[in-house]
């Protein structure tokens, strides 16, 4: 898989695609509005240069974010291609751990970030409810009709 950094040269088209697959281009995180046009991250193209997978993320100090995660082709490895490139990023750049946030009907996730050696750190009850203070946008009901609620972090730890 032929995995680019987002640059300026493709920017327009990555802003574009999160803006369609995320309903807007700013995401809410324990209470703070995120700005997904100006995050690092990578991004992989198909033949035709279509965006089948995206990762954004963003360093404070030394910790890693993982803010977004999409792939358009599930179980051919775009997502831990990506994911795996954060980390590597995450490393070289000496940070301790990787962290990020994901609700309580993101059923998908919840295992794919577990299957890759992430831990579930913090439960953050009801939290969505504040982040649709923020964005009202947010629905009430996520995947499988689940009641959109919760907000749960997960860790990997880099230093061992």
């Amino acid at each position: 898989m032929n995995i680019k950094i987002i640059s300026s040269e493709n920017r327009k088209q990555i802003n574009d695609f999160i803006s369609s697959h995320w309903f807007s281009a700013d995401m809410v995180v324990r209470g703070e509005l995120v700005d997904m046009t100006i995050l690092d991250g990578f991004v992989i193209y198909d033949d035709e240069e279509t965006i089948i997978g995206l990762v954004t993320y963003r360093i404070k100090v030394n910790e890693c974010e993982i803010m977004s995660l999409d792939s358009l082709r599930e179980r051919q490895g775009v997502g831990t291609a990506l994911v795996n490139k954060v980390i590597q990023t995450a490393s070289k750049k000496k940070c301790m751990k990787i962290k990020l946030i994901t609700t309580n009907d993101n059923i998908n996730a919840i295992r794919f970030y577990q299957k890759r050696g992430f831990d579930m750190a913090n439960l953050y009850h009801n939290a969505v409810d504040t982040s649709r203070k923020l964005k009202p946008s947010i629905p009430l009901f996520g995947d499988f009709n689940i009641p959109l609620k919760h907000e749960i972090e997960f860790e990997m730890d880099l230093i061992k």
